[in-house]
């Protein structure tokens, strides 16, 4: 596998090449979650590379993953290296955990949420032209903040990608999403999270599930008893799909 460090879309990516060398078949873009480093999400993709090559490396996909680092730095409020796709009221957010109140953010619209979407579409767009892929090859996914941020860009997306992985997001911008989603009706969206999830909340998930099978998307959902966490699980259904996607080229 080859890892380096390139500027794309004017964000700072991280590029996992697996098994190497070879043109890719198939881009994985998957973004991190709020207060995470750039590079948080970098071992997902060394994880699943080598559960992919555990099924056998002769008719293993050639994969381009792509880890974004989002645009704000948490710096000034002392999360140091930690970077945000948008702010958060982190006093109003530390509140709602220590009383354990669910945090309903369907009615949300970060303000930075538009700036950020143009920005991974950008870095979306610019890596299709570099490898010549179109989206029917290209898998979209991310974590918490980022799983949110990665479900906006693909209810917005001109063509479904290949799949859209939601780990441990919530329903946000409900307005909007609704409106959008019916034009999706072919995404395969695999979805987790955990029921005792402190963070984004259980029922935030099933709220974002259920508005997706409200607008025939097609939604695999798993539950998990844990926290505000990616399972292994989740890891090998990734490498599930990519099997798949090279089955079908």
């Amino acid at each position: 596998m080859n890892h380096s460090g390139e500027t794309i879309g004017g964000l700072d990516c991280q590029i996992v090449d697996f098994p190497g060398n070879n043109k890719p078949e198939i881009l994985v873009v998957l973004c991190h979650g709020f207060g995470a480093p750039g590079d948080d999400l970098v071992p997902i993709g060394f994880e699943v590379a080598n559960e992919i090559s555990r099924r056998g490396k002769e008719s293993a996909p050639s994969i381009r993953f792509v880890f974004p680092a989002a645009p704000l730095s948490l710096d000034s409020v002392g999360m140091y290296g930690g970077r945000a796709w948008w702010h958060l009221d982190l006093e109003k957010f530390q509140a709602a955990i220590d009383s354990g109140e669910e945090r309903d953010l369907r009615q949300q619209t970060p303000p930075e949420l538009p700036a950020a979407r143009e920005q991974l579409l950008q870095v979306i767009e610019q890596v299709l032209d570099a490898t010549g892929l179109s989206s029917n090859s290209l898998i979209l996914g991310g974590f918490s903040q980022g799983s949110m941020l990665t479900t906006d860009v693909a209810l917005r997306m001109e063509t479904n990608p290949a799949g859209l992985f939601v780990w441990s997001g919530n329903l946000l911008n409900e307005d909007e999403w609704r409106d959008l989603a019916p034009n999706r009706k072919d995404l395969k969206v695999y979805q987790s999270h955990g029921t005792q999830d402190p963070i984004l909340s259980f029922q935030g998930a099933i709220r974002l599930r259920d508005m997706l099978l409200d607008s025939e998307i097609d939604v695999e959902f798993f539950q998990f008893p844990g926290i505000h966490t990616i399972p292994r699980e989740a890891i090998g259904r990734l490498a599930d799909r990519l099997m798949a996607l090279k089955a079908s080229s």
